[in-house]
């Protein structure tokens, strides 16, 4: 399997913000943007990997700065690591005031997602040529998200499993709670 640039499988999604995406406060609702990163990420994995991806996780979706109707909606996408069936994709979502010139980054995201076959299973993806100093950098950190990731995750597995409720709840005075156990 011969490796791919990061440059072979860039993609950019642009859309017009309509008032059917809008919220209750006027503002593009978070899951319209949700979708079309997740539609920007499989894009860009299939490029990459030459395969059916699925999403299997989301890292850092952080809204900074809310998105209008009529905007114009930008989401930039790179493969910016790889493993066995995974790639890690990075998201830089924009949103352009066309009328008075103005552009705003309003999200960084990162999605996971896996190559799979036609019988669903998982397949091996080309190794990434990293091409610059920002592709080396982004595979790094990614590196470095992922190991957060999965050491966060064994330690939650582990707090569940050493549960101890009386111990839990001493430690939750002073917190906006109150406990109020039904026997």
């Amino acid at each position: 399997m011969d490796p791919k640039p990061v440059s072979a499988s860039r993609t950019t999604i642009t859309e017009l913000m309509i008032p059917s995406y809008a919220n209750f406060g006027g503002k593009i609702h978070g899951g319209i943007l949700l979708s079309l990163m997740d539609k920007v990420a499989y894009a860009c994995a299939s490029k990459h990997s030459g395969a059916y991806c699925v999403t299997v996780s989301v890292d850092n979706v952080d809204f900074m700065q809310p998105v209008e109707v009529g905007e114009l909606v930008s989401m930039k996408a790179s493969v910016n690591y790889v493993g066995n069936s995974s790639m890690v994709v990075g998201i830089k979502v924009t949103a352009e005031n066309v009328m008075k010139g103005f552009v705003k980054h309003t999200n960084t995201s990162y999605f996971a997602l896996v190559a799979k076959d036609e019988e669903n299973k998982l397949v091996k993806v080309p190794p990434l040529i990293l091409e610059n100093k920002e592709d080396v950098r982004r595979f790094v950190e990614a590196r470095e998200r992922r190991r957060i990731y999965f050491q966060s995750h064994k330690e939650m597995e582990n707090a569940k499993k050493a549960f101890d409720m009386e111990e839990e709840i001493k430690k939750l005075e002073g917190e906006r709670c109150q406990i109020r156990l039904k026997k």
